[in-house]
Parts: C-alpha cells; sequence; structure tokens
C-alpha cells in the first residue's frame, strides 16, 4: 500500500499507509440551505480512495471537460488507531492530528448523478479530489469542539468555519462511522464544510488557515 507522509508543522512526521477518506456530507446547516439540500438528521456519509488525495502545497489541477469543479473546505482528522464501534472515549483516543482539506466536487457531474439516484463517488472521489494539508498534534487544541479555520481565494474570505457549528459534532461523528466502516490507522476523516462553496478557476490563489496552528497556500492550474 501507497506510504503517505503525514508531515507534523514541527518539520517531523510520521508514516503511516494512506487509507480511505471518510466524508460527511451537510454537517454544517447553512452549507445544506444554499445548495438547496434538506438538513439530514442522521450523518450523510461517502467514501473517498486514498488514490484523491495529494498534498494541498502542489498546484491543484483541474480536471477537463467534466464541468464546474467546486471547492469545499473541510477539517480533516488524521486516526492513528483500530476503531470499530467505537466509544467517544475510544474516538477521542484515536486522534492523531488536525488538518485541512479540499473535497473537490464535480458540481454537474454530481447534479446528474443525484437525478439519477446514483452515488456521488464520480463526482467526489475523482484522483486530485482531495487536496491535504500537514496535520497539527491534537494536544495542540483545548477544545475540539471550537476549532476553528477559514479559507481565502485571491485574498477574499471565502469560507469560514467553527467545529461547534457542526450538526453531528466530531466525535459522535467519528464513533457512528465506526459502526459502519472500521478505520485504521492513516485512515482520514473530513467532517463537512460550512457556507460559501463556489466554482474554481486557474490563476486563483487560495490560503487555508487552520486557527492559529497552521497556514498553507497553493495555486489552481
Amino acid at each position: 500500500m501507497l506510504l503517505y507522509h503525514h508531515c507534523w508543522h514541527t518539520g517531523n512526521a510520521i508514516d503511516l499507509p494512506l487509507g480511505k477518506i471518510v466524508c460527511v456530507g451537510r454537517n454544517y446547516a447553512a452549507h445544506a440551505r444554499e445548495l438547496n439540500n434538506p438538513i439530514p438528521d442522521e450523518p450523510l456519509l461517502f467514501i473517498k480512495p486514498a488514490t484523491a488525495a495529494v498534498a494541498f502545497e502542489a498546484p491543484i489541477k483541474l480536471p477537463e471537460k467534466l464541468g464546474s469543479v467546486h471547492f469545499e473546505t473541510e477539517l480533516a482528522i488524521l486516526i492513528d488507531k483500530p476503531l470499530t464501534h467505537a466509544t467517544e472515549a475510544k474516538v477521542r483516543e484515536a486522534i492523531a492530528g488536525y488538518g485541512l482539506a479540499l473535497d473537490l466536487t464535480l458540481r454537474d457531474v454530481q447534479s446528474k448523478l443525484k437525478e439519477k439516484g446514483q452515488p456521488w463517488e464520480r463526482a467526489k472521489g475523482f484522483d486530485g479530489s482531495c487536496p491535504l494539508t500537514p496535520f497539527v498534534p491534537a494536544e495542540n487544541f483545548d477544545d475540539h469542539d471550537d476549532i476553528t479555520f477559514s479559507l481565502d481565494i485571491d485574498d477574499e474570505r471565502q469560507q469560514t468555519g467553527t467545529t461547534h457549528d457542526m450538526l453531528f459534532p466530531m466525535i459522535r461523528l467519528i464513533a457512528h462511522m465506526s459502526e459502519s466502516f472500521t478505520l485504521l490507522p492513516g485512515d482520514v476523516i473530513l467532517t463537512g464544510t460550512p457556507e460559501g462553496v463556489g466554482p474554481l478557476a486557474s490563476g486563483q490563489t487560495l490560503l487555508l488557515k487552520l486557527a492559529d496552528e497552521l497556514t498553507v497556500e497553493t495555486t489552481v492550474v
């Protein structure tokens, strides 16, 4: 299995086999409303393969002839212990670090899939659809329910999120995920996006910020 280096902002690194990327849709009410989607009464889960992940610092290459590519900024969580039907206490012990990710979405493709009642993977799991930042150790955060993050595009704020606004709080969400999918060391959790999503365009500069712990920049080509 491909080894992926999750680099701490301290300059250290750990080697884990990059596994699946388990995602939740519509975890922020305002985002559900902006896309005219119903607010779910239970987590809406889907998976991106490991091949979707790329380093955020690398230029983002937009797929050709597949329509609009939307950015969705999300808090990412790195798991370093197995979780199956896990308690919330076990989930807390298994969180190695926090980072940020873009859940890139082929919006036109997704709309057609939704109309047909088909799965979203073609719109969500394509190669390069998960630009992923380095991770910051979990112990650097005092309150896991009040982690803030943001996305600026060309020096203008596009998205601002805080874990406090999640419909399904992260610890309970991961425990719920582990009831359906065993989570393994190297798996990554994406926790949903706040409002403000939109299309990417070549030439844009993107700046992601995670609290006061991490700032990462990239460009769209």
